[in-house]
């Protein structure tokens, strides 16, 4: 590892954990929501498995958030898994099924500036989490 990231601030690092954390929270309610309001499949134009993975969030969400809140790099490492699997999936289901683009889907766009925040800060921040 580069020996500047050793030296990564703690107040950097306890900021990019609360911030995630807070976000993690955020599209954690908003797959609760819609688990509450139409069950497990709350996207009739998707298929099962993609409305299957997105409930599922409602659960991975949230415990990546409290991972990140008490401080632990498993925390940052299921977030960085999905952030990942959740931007190829969004933009699956933008491209591929609503055959839109990226400029017309403000969501997509929140989605993948946030995936880059939690993906570019994760090897500053990880060594610095407990295990």
């Amino acid at each position: 590892m580069i020996g500047w990231m050793h030296h990564t601030p703690r107040r950097a690092v306890m900021s990019a954990c609360v911030i995630a954390a807070v976000l993690l929270f955020v599209g954690a309610s908003a797959h609760v929501t819609d688990l509450l309001s139409h069950g497990l499949h709350p996207y009739d134009w998707a298929p099962g498995w993609l409305n299957l993975y997105w409930s599922s969030l409602a659960l991975f969400d949230t415990l990546a958030a409290v991972l990140l809140i008490r401080g632990k790099r498993r925390g940052i490492d299921l977030a960085c898994a999905i952030m990942a699997t959740d931007l190829a999936a969004n933009w699956y289901a933008v491209h591929g099924i609503q055959h839109s683009n990226l400029a017309a889907q403000p969501g997509l766009q929140r989605l993948t500036v946030f995936a880059a925040l939690v993906l570019g800060t994760a090897p500053f921040i990880r060594r610095h989490l407990t295990n």
